[in-house]
């Protein structure tokens, strides 16, 4: 495997950039367009790695989308007469010198890949171009360890769960292709995207060229190093977190890989990133950690307790652990992640290194998950710590509604609630019963949470339609279920405070 890229970095230029982003838009270079030009099934059939189907059905096709498409999304080389009529603004002589591509005889070799992005946020749906680094199918084999990758699983995870705030300065910590910069760049005043790469900034930077996004400064460095001394109301970070063993033949990737030992990258920006938070300002990021020692479960707890150590108790801890893999589990997935298969003669010993690294330090597991930090604007401070396996949805909504219910509850309940219109109730009763033996609130959206109720709080959420307050709702129950207000008030009380944080029950319009 070679050290570096054989290709060179991009060249940001504004000029060309606006041409080219100038016919990529003449030519419909977006992501339906593509899908109807080669169908649906030759279109999931590129997600998998697998670019033959679009190669049938676009056979014989020199028009300038099926060009393009072949050029930039393929990463295929393409006739110099073809590509110049497609692109007539920015030419051939343009593509080379932005560093997209060069010239052997009679083609066009793309030297990047430039790909549609479809994203949902706050604002509604869109579209950008994000060029990267060809990936291993347009390589025809294993990544360079400087590769910048596209958007993939964890950049658009990320961009789930990134709070719809509205902010003033943003930070993007290792910002790779700049996409969770452009995202950002949306709601914020300023961003500065930074990366240790110098490549990846260079992608960054063209991006937002491409996009016509101009209020993200790029700067170079590791971790917070050029960002020192500033403050930021929201940082968000996809950081090279990938465990790898530190010894000989073992590749080390940019994108992936900080360089350090175990979770020891993770557990360094958790440390760090308070210190660079405005009062309210909140960080975001994906991580692993790892479980050591015991037996599963409490090995388990004690990976979620380990991460819970490294951030001071006056602070919000939201961590949603996602899955945990085995140490072999986790090898195999970050070995076949670079390009290498059982099938290859490096597939053995690389997977023996990964055992033994984490032998060494008595890993049992690796956490995945979603980790939010939070310096509290006032309120007693959040900590919570727990695994949501489910399908999710809108998790960045729900993480900024649970956090505006956290500061909202340090003041008292709402005197009036009403059920969140996502809400259902379930009530299962054995053969020949009238009486429910469960009864459940399941959630709709967000984290879909399911929550096992007793009669009282299921009446409860049921009679909040804002119209009754809190207190005259209880009264009611109270003496419908003849037992004292008090008594029944204890009980209820912490069940609705926990209702309101998850959002199945929400304070009533003014």
């Amino acid at each position: 495997m070679t050290a570096v890229s054989d290709t060179a970095a991009p060249v940001p230029d504004h000029t060309l950039s606006t041409a080219l982003a100038a016919d990529l838009d003449a030519a419909d270079l977006r992501s339906e367009p593509l899908r109807r030009l080669w169908g649906e099934e030759a279109d999931d059939a590129l997600a998998r790695g697998m670019r033959e189907p679009i190669l049938r059905a676009t056979a014989g096709d020199d028009g300038v989308l099926a060009t393009l498409g072949r050029l930039f999304v393929l990463g295929m080389p393409q006739p110099t007469a073809s590509v110049s009529a497609a692109l007539p603004r920015l030419g051939v002589d343009g593509l080379t010198a932005l560093g997209l591509a060069r010239i052997e005889g009679e083609h066009v070799v793309p030297t990047a890949l430039l790909r549609p992005q479809s994203f949902v946020d706050a604002d509604g749906m869109g579209e950008w171009w994000i060029a990267s680094d060809l990936d291993e199918v347009a390589r025809d084999g294993a990544l360079p360890p400087d590769h910048v990758l596209g958007v993939g699983g964890a950049s658009r995870t990320l961009a789930e769960i990134i709070m719809p705030i509205e902010v003033d300065r943003a930070l993007d910590l290792g910002t790779g292709c700049g996409i969770q910069a452009l995202l950002v760049a949306r709601h914020a005043g300023a961003v500065v995207a930074t990366d240790i790469s110098a490549r990846a900034l260079a992608y960054a930077e063209l991006n937002a060229q491409l996009n016509g996004v101009s209020n993200i400064e790029f700067r170079l460095g590791s971790m917070f190093e050029p960002v020192a001394g500033e403050a930021f109301d929201l940082i968000v970070s996809n950081p090279p977190f990938v465990i790898t063993p530190r010894v000989d033949g073992v590749p080390e990737y940019e994108y992936r890989d900080g360089g350090l030992v175990g979770d020891a990258l993770v557990e360094q920006f958790v440390r760090a990133a308070p210190g660079f938070l405005t009062v309210g300002g909140a960080a975001q990021l994906l991580g692993n950690w790892e479980s050591r020692g015991g037996q599963a479960e409490l090995a388990l707890r004690a990976g979620l307790d380990r991460l819970s150590s490294w951030v001071p108790d006056d602070l919000d801890l939201w961590v949603v652990q996602r899955e945990e893999l085995t140490p072999l589990g986790y090898a195999e997935l970050w070995i076949r992640d670079g390009g290498t298969t059982p099938r290859d003669p490096e597939f053995t010993p690389l997977l023996t290194a990964w055992l033994d690294d984490f032998a060494e330090r008595g890993v049992t597991g690796v956490g995945f998950g979603y980790i939010l930090i939070r310096r509290p604007p006032g309120a007693a401070p959040l900590r919570r710590l727990e695994r949501v396996t489910q399908p999710v949805s809108n998790v960045g909504g729900a993480l900024r509604a649970g956090l505006a219910a956290h500061d909202l509850l340090a003041e008292g309940l709402p005197m009036t609630l009403v059920t969140a219109s996502d809400v259902t109730e379930a009530r299962h009763l054995l053969p020949g019963s009238d009486d429910p033996s469960i009864i459940e609130l399941r959630q709709g959206g967000g984290f879909a949470r399911t929550v096992s109720v007793d009669p009282a709080l299921a009446a409860f959420v049921g009679a909040c339609d804002g119209e009754l307050t809190v207190m005259q709702i209880a009264a009611a129950l109270a003496d419908l279920f003849e037992v004292p207000f008090t008594a029944l008030w204890a009980d209820l009380e912490p069940r609705i405070r926990a209702l309101v944080i998850d959002g199945f029950l929400t304070p009533a319009a003014p």
